[in-house]
């Protein structure tokens, strides 16, 4: 089938044949005389002829051409396709809504009144570009979960098939069965990996590389919330708020992968709360297509040769992100960290369990909407404009899940009295994912700029080095934060 994207056949060919990973997660690879699929790198010892190699967008669609998951190379783990991100259409919202788990909740019925468009439609685009439909794309993330639940927990197959979305434990064997050529018996056998606590699930995120953790951890920190996360040497810890109740993640780089530990109210969540990981930690990004296109700029090129593989990290969830953002505005990171810190701790759910010094979950829109501006302790203006954006948020009237129009949604926030360009923009950058945000009216991005000899109109500049605008604006941050040579000063940026 046909794959929309820049690279010629023949370069995904050549990766095959190459076994390079660099191209793992961006597609599928399946072979015909064996009706297995495969990530490019698989370390198969007979590589496929070409003219036995089909490629897909996705592992739906080579599940839905009648192609098995290959056992050596487990290609439902590679990390995701960066172009479900990169673009804005209505496939890539579609995608990423699939993945976010609306399908299980709402229905294709659901997904296609988010878009606002017919159901049929909404196939017919799926159809033509993936060559399968919202079903089968829910039905590959409900194998994905499966298989993760078998390998990682003693759980009996009863209650993996309810929490990983299956309606019948018949579905459930059938599917894994079809997807992994296994049994369920028979893939939980073949785990690699010793099963967690007994509360805990453990498995690994797949990444690209480089991925600077240095960077990533040292972000995370910065903007870290008492009670909310905490970084404790190498693990960085964070509570959830999901569907099935609050949770709590601790994630840890290791060789190659990041190393994460979820405990859970419910376990139907696990799709989602690793989805919501990968997102904040940025990890299906492409950091060679970016630093490649980010390098050829003579200011940046310098930041992008010091710091290879910058990413964009964000928040695990849109919606916190968007208060966090008000909370910021006009104020110092250290400050916004305090008033958040005392905020969750007047308003924030307790957890049950507390995890090291993460014991509170963030509100929900709903209850932030709920509560009295004179309450929360801050000057009149911006408590209103946390209750107008939180209750915004609550009736959807602006939306910034995964389905959202990344566009729409900033129009929407600027709608708003007492949003401006920059909390719209941090909103699209660390709540949406959205690579592409950038704003002149951020303090350390106009004196990064500045030092750079970055002189002309900023935001005039900064339109060469879209489509990846927001991780020029990491490193313009990351140039700030380090001082230059002869400086003493350490400088935090927002």
């Amino acid at each position: 089938m046909d794959f929309v994207d820049e690279r010629p056949l023949e370069a995904w060919m050549l990766a095959v044949e190459s076994r390079d990973a660099r191209f793992d997660g961006w597609v599928i690879v399946g072979v015909t005389s064996t009706g297995i699929y495969c990530r490019p790198s698989c370390p198969t010892p007979v590589r496929p002829k070409r003219t036995n190699m089909a490629f897909f967008a996705t592992p739906a669609s080579a599940q839905a051409a009648g192609f098995r998951a290959c056992k050596r190379c487990a290609p439902d783990a590679a990390p995701g396709s960066p172009e479900w991100n990169r673009r804005d259409d209505l496939v890539a919202r579609a995608v990423r809504a699939v993945e976010d788990g609306v399908v299980d909740r709402e229905g294709v019925d659901g997904l296609a009144r988010r878009l606002n468009v017919s159901v049929r439609h909404l196939g017919r685009l799926l159809g033509s570009e993936l060559g399968v439909g919202p079903l089968a794309l829910a039905r590959a993330r409900r194998a994905r979960a499966a298989r993760v639940l078998i390998e990682t927990t003693e759980l009996p197959f009863s209650d993996i098939a309810f929490a990983a979305g299956f309606e019948s434990i018949r579905q459930f064997n059938e599917t894994v069965r079809e997807v992994f050529a296994l049994s369920p018996t028979e893939l939980r056998g073949q785990r690699r990996r010793s099963v967690g606590p007994p509360d805990w699930i453990s498995l690994r995120l797949a990444l690209r590389r480089p991925y600077p953790v240095d960077q990533v951890w040292s972000w995370l920190d910065r903007h870290a919330v008492a009670g909310l996360e905490e970084v404790d040497g190498s693990v960085y810890r964070r509570s959830l708020r999901l569907d099935g109740g609050p949770g709590v993640v601790e994630l840890e780089p290791a060789d190659g992968w990041i190393d994460a530990r979820y405990r859970l109210s419910s376990l139907t969540d696990l799709p989602a709360a690793v989805q919501a990981c990968r997102r904040m930690l940025d990890l299906d990004a492409d950091p060679l297509v970016i630093d490649a296109a980010l390098s050829a700029d003579p200011a940046l090129g310098p930041l992008v040769v010091a710091h290879p593989g910058l990413r964009s990290p964000g928040d695990v969830s849109a919606a916190d992100a968007t208060i966090r953002a008000v909370l910021h505005q006009q104020v110092s990171l250290s400050s916004a960290r305090t008033s958040t810190a005392r905020l969750l701790d007047r308003f924030g759910p307790r957890l049950e369990q507390p995890v090291g010094g993460v014991d509170r979950v963030f509100p929900s829109p709903t209850e932030w909407a709920e509560l009295d501006p004179a309450e929360l302790g801050l000057n009149r203006s911006r408590a209103d404009t946390i209750v107008r954006v939180a209750a915004a948020l609550a009736d959807g009237s602006v939306d910034v899940s995964p389905v959202a129009d990344r566009a729409a949604a900033r129009a929407g926030l600027m709608r708003i009295k007492g949003v401006g360009a920059w909390t719209a923009t941090i909103v699209a950058l660390r709540g949406m994912a959205d690579p592409d945000a950038f704003t002149v009216g951020d303090l350390a991005v106009v004196r990064a700029a500045a030092r750079l000899g970055i002189e002309d109109d900023l935001e005039s500049v900064s339109r060469r080095w879209s489509p990846w605008r927001s991780y020029a604006m990491h490193h313009l941050w990351q140039a700030y934060v380090t001082p230059p040579a002869d400086s003493d000063e350490r400088r935090i940026p927002s």
